[in-house]
């Protein structure tokens, strides 16, 4: 029987998530890869409680992680049964819905039917009367806001999630949520935008800047850019990478010449912060205290345990962030 550390609080720094009350880790566990039928369960068990031993109180999922769709909530569900059933009160589990999970009219984007009828699955598949964050995973422009939002309100009402939120959202329609959500009296908790030193779209296209406005908190995805951030690729295309395997979400067209070099060069300045590459870059988002938490990905629990080390340095002289920029800028 797991037993969690008694110091597991102890090293994580924990931040308030916009105005609410809810904190989250600096850094949360997301079982977006890893966990499904082709993972050894025993190693994805031993990442869970790896990551709750660390501090990481939250677990991120969605209806269509894993693979296969759905395989990521009812591994979570074994783990929360076997190992986590004591806890559960110290845990923030997540889900969303919005993308592809059944056949047909019903089965994905942001309508009342398949938003409430994905949560249910959810929950069914991982044991749970209610998540604590439920989000819309996607805008859907051909469903009124209002419908969506509606959902996600009928949720909390229902008892189903304890707070909401938005993922992959626009500035425009981030702001008009949140108006929905306010008059509904389910604040908007938290957005989830994708975010890295390489893709920085959140800044350039407003999003942030919507959430400052709006006191709603910010967890990012990709910090690590799908493993180009990790080091891996800093000799070129390994063959047992995501690159390698032409993956739908990073391909071997993307590692050119001049990527290689720049990784070379962010892993440099990492090297002269005492940090590997991955470090940095988690580091890197977590700067300045905007993200509330960064979300990563673990194959095993000594990767999981390099991710944390990141926050044994988060500061940066102002010359280490030009540097930085200037590498990823040019």
């Amino acid at each position: 029987m797991y037993t969690a550390h008694p110091d597991r609080y102890a090293d994580m720094p924990y931040r308030r998530t916009g105005r609410s009350g809810l904190k989250l880790p600096a850094l949360s566990l997301g079982l977006w890869h890893n966990f499904g039928p082709d993972r050894p369960a025993e190693t994805q068990r031993a990442i869970l409680r790896r990551a709750f031993d660390l501090g990481v109180t939250h677990f991120d999922l969605a209806n269509n992680y894993g693979p296969p769709p759905g395989a990521a909530e009812s591994a979570l569900g074994e783990a929360l049964k076997a190992d986590f059933a004591p806890y559960r009160d110290e845990l923030v589990i997540s889900t969303k819905a919005g993308y592809l999970m059944w056949p047909g009219p019903y089965g994905e984007w942001g309508s009342r039917k398949y938003v409430l009828g994905s949560l249910d699955q959810s929950l069914k598949r991982m044991g749970l009367d209610h998540v604590d964050i439920f989000y819309s995973h996607r805008f859907d422009p051909d469903t009124p806001l209002e419908e969506t939002m509606g959902a996600l309100h009928s949720a909390v009402q229902q008892g189903k999630a304890l707070y909401v939120g938005i993922s992959n959202y626009p500035a425009e329609q981030t702001r008009e949520a949140a108006r929905i959500l306010g008059e509904l009296g389910t604040p908007l908790l938290i957005h989830q935008p994708r975010y890295s030193m390489l893709d920085r779209r959140p800044e350039d296209e407003g999003v942030f800047d919507a959430l400052d406005e709006l006191g709603v908190g910010s967890i990012v995805y990709s910090p690590l850019e799908q493993g180009l951030l990790t080091g891996r690729y800093l000799d070129g295309i390994p063959e047992d990478s995501r690159a390698a395997s032409d993956s739908p979400f990073l391909n071997s067209d993307a590692v050119t010449e001049d990527l290689v070099a720049r990784l070379r060069a962010l892993d440099g300045i990492a090297k002269s912060r005492g940090q590997s590459l991955a470090q940095l870059a988690l580091a890197w988002v977590l700067r300045g205290g905007r993200v509330t938490s960064a979300l990563v990905g673990a194959s095993s629990p000594r990767q999981l345990e390099d991710s944390v080390g990141a926050l044994r340095n988060l500061d940066f002289e102002t010359e280490e962030l030009a540097r930085i920029d200037e590498v990823v800028k040019g």
